[in-house]
């Protein structure tokens, strides 16, 4: 896709829908050939380290993403400029995580019901325009509308000043903070818990 001539009002007409067997062609054109990042196809966090590498050939782990959307399960927002899919970001209950189970880092805080976001990703085309922000702040009205409370993430803090593109799919703080998130654990100097709290 060719670079975009963004107007101002750009970032106003976004448009914000969850991850569904209408929309999934979409999610596959937005993630492309490479499955977003090395046929990750989001399926990182939701799977162990063994079954995550085993699908990265055959389609394994675009075919794990299809079977939680046909089975109605909880998976991500779509970004959408007109009708391009231009942004993703994972969102479901936390437990469904495996990865967050397990982390040393990103212990829960408390026993209270959290909604994740482990990750996001923007087309190349629309990077560095503000897409971010936008997308978590549809996030949190999305999680308004069904009643979530409190929305829970992981991103970074750069410690250079240009991060490569392929240490941003978890997010940067900065990009959480304009949306309205706060640090609520500071285990991890690079890579704090940032939480939402919808009255």
């Amino acid at each position: 896709m060719a670079k975009q001539n963004i107007d101002n009002n750009f970032l106003k007409a976004l448009k914000f829908e969850p991850l569904s067997k209408i929309n999934w062609n979409k999610f596959v054109e937005l993630f492309g050939a490479k499955g977003a990042c090395g046929n990750c196809w989001c399926m990182s966090f939701r799977l162990n380290k063994n079954d995550f590498d085993e699908g990265k050939v055959n389609d394994g782990n675009k075919n794990a993403m299809k079977q939680l959307v046909w089975g109605d399960h909880p998976t991500g927002l779509l970004g959408f400029y007109e009708d391009i899919p231009i942004a993703w970001c994972a969102f479901a209950p936390r437990e469904d995580f495996i990865k967050l189970q397990k982390s040393r880092v990103h212990k829960p805080i408390d026993n209270k019901q959290v909604w994740s976001v482990p990750c996001t990703f923007i087309a190349k085309d629309f990077r560095r325009q503000g897409v971010s922000v936008e997308l978590l702040k549809g996030l949190v009205g999305y999680a308004k509308e069904k009643g979530i409370k409190i929305i829970e993430a992981y991103p970074t803090i750069p410690t250079q000043e240009k991060l490569p593109d392929a240490f941003a799919w978890i997010g940067l703080y900065k990009s959480f903070e304009q949306a309205g998130f706060e640090i609520v654990d500071h285990t991890s100097k690079n890579r704090p818990m940032v939480r939402y709290y919808i009255d």
